[in-house]
C-alpha cells in the first residue's frame, strides 16, 4: 500500500476490502489508527463478514468508541454545570457536537479534548468558573499566554485537575491573524440549543467551521478523518435540507470561507464520492497537492512525502499569521526551545 487510498475505499465501499489477506488486514488497520479513523471504519465494516481475528479487534474498538463517546458527553455535561450560572450561549464543537447531536459524523469519531465557543467579551467570567471548577493551566509560560490571548482563537487550553481532561475555550473559528475573519457572533446567534441547555451550530455554520478546520487552519494532518466529517456532515444535511447547498455558498461568503468551503466539498467530493450538485463539482486548482498531502500514510501507518508534509506545515503557519509576525514567533519559540501554539 502506497498510499492511504486504500483506506478511503474501505470507508466508502466496505465490500473492497473482501480479497484482503492477512497483511492487507494488517496494513488497513495500521492506516485506520494512524489517521484516527479506526473507530469509523469499525462502524463501517460492522456489518461484513471478516476474519475472526479481524472481527475481534473492530469489535473491540467499536466497544472503545461508545466508552470514549460516554466521556465526551460528560465531559460537555461538566463544563455545562461548571457554567450553568453563565447567561450566555456555549456552544459545543467538533467531535463532541456531532454525537450530542447524534449526528452520522460522530459514528465511531475519535474524541480528544472537549471544544466549546463562548462570546469573546464573555471569556474573563467563563475563565473563572471554570477554574473555580476545578480546570487549570496547561501552558502557564507567560510568552504563550499572553500570545493565545492576544492572537489566537481560544484561550490557553486547560486540563481539570481530578479528571486529567482538557477543554478548548473558543471565541472564534480562526485566529485572529488568519486572513478570513469568520463571523463568530453570528455563529453564536443562529447556534441550535440541544435538550440539555448546551448548543450547537447551525447546519450551515458546522460545515463552515469544519471546512476551516480542515483547509484554513492547519497542515492537513488527520485531514481523512476531517474530510470524512465533511462528507457525513454534507451527506445527512443535504438529506434534511436540499436547500443547503445555496445556504452553504451564501455563509461561506459571510464567513470569508467561501474557497476553503468549496475546496473541502471538492474533496470530499474527489476522494468519499461525496454526493454533491454539478455546480459544485468543477476541478480543484491545485488538487494534486492536497490529494498528496491527504494520501500521504504507508501501509504500515508511517507518514510519508515528507517534502509535501513540510510545505503543508510552513502554509499552515502562513496562513496563521503575516510574515514579520510569524518570524517573530518563531524566532521567540527557537530561543525559548519550545513549539509554538497550535
Amino acid at each position: 500500500m502506497k498510499n492511504a487510498m486504500t483506506l478511503v475505499h474501505a470507508l466508502c465501499e466496505p465490500g473492497s476490502i473482501r480479497s484482503f489477506d492477512g497483511a492487507g488486514w494488517t496494513n488497513l488497520i495500521s492506516m485506520a489508527r494512524a489517521e484516527s479513523l479506526i473507530g469509523t471504519l469499525a462502524h463501517q465494516l460492522k456489518d461484513l463478514d471478516v476474519p475472526a481475528d479481524v472481527r475481534s479487534v473492530l469489535d473491540d474498538e467499536i466497544d472503545a468508541h461508545d466508552m470514549v463517546k460516554q466521556k465526551a458527553l460528560w465531559e460537555a455535561e461538566c463544563a455545562r454545570r461548571a457554567l450553568s450560572s453563565y447567561d450566555g450561549k456555549v456552544v459545543l464543537m467538533k467531535g463532541t457536537a456531532y454525537v450530542a447531536a447524534g449526528l452520522t459524523a460522530g459514528m465511531g469519531r475519535n474524541i480528544g479534548d472537549l471544544d466549546i465557543m463562548v462570546a469573546r467579551n464573555d471569556l474573563k467570567s467563563v475563565e473563572d468558573m471554570l477554574l473555580e471548577a476545578g480546570w487549570e493551566w496547561v501552558k502557564p509560560d507567560p510568552y504563550d499566554d499572553q500570545y493565545y490571548r492576544e492572537h489566537m482563537h481560544e484561550l490557553p487550553p486547560l486540563i481539570h485537575r481530578e479528571r486529567d481532561s482538557m477543554i478548548d475555550v473558543h471565541h472564534t473559528t480562526l485566529p485572529l491573524t488568519a486572513n478570513p475573519t469568520p463571523d463568530a457572533q453570528g455563529m453564536l446567534d443562529d447556534a441550535v440549543m440541544l435538550e440539555n441547555g448546551l448548543y450547537i451550530m447551525s447546519p450551515e455554520d458546522m460545515l463552515c467551521h469544519c471546512a476551516a478546520h480542515l483547509m484554513a487552519d492547519g497542515d492537513l494532518a488527520g485531514g481523512l478523518r476531517n474530510l470524512w466529517d465533511m462528507h457525513c456532515l454534507l451527506t445527512e444535511f443535504s438529506r434534511q435540507d436540499p436547500g443547503i447547498w445555496e445556504k452553504l455558498d451564501s455563509r461561506a461568503e459571510h464567513h470569508q470561507l467561501g474557497q476553503a468551503v468549496r475546496r473541502s466539498v471538492w474533496h470530499a467530493y474527489d476522494l468519499y464520492a461525496t454526493d454533491i450538485p454539478p455546480l459544485w463539482q468543477s476541478g480543484e486548482s491545485v488538487t494534486s497537492a492536497f490529494r498528496r498531502r491527504l494520501l500521504a500514510r504507508d501501509g504500515y501507518g508511517r507518514e510519508t512525502r515528507k517534502l509535501t508534509r513540510q510545505a503543508f506545515y510552513i502554509r499552515s503557519h502562513w496562513l496563521r499569521m503575516p510574515p514579520l509576525m510569524l518570524t517573530k514567533h518563531l524566532w521567540t519559540k527557537w530561543r525559548k526551545g519550545g513549539a509554538g501554539p497550535s
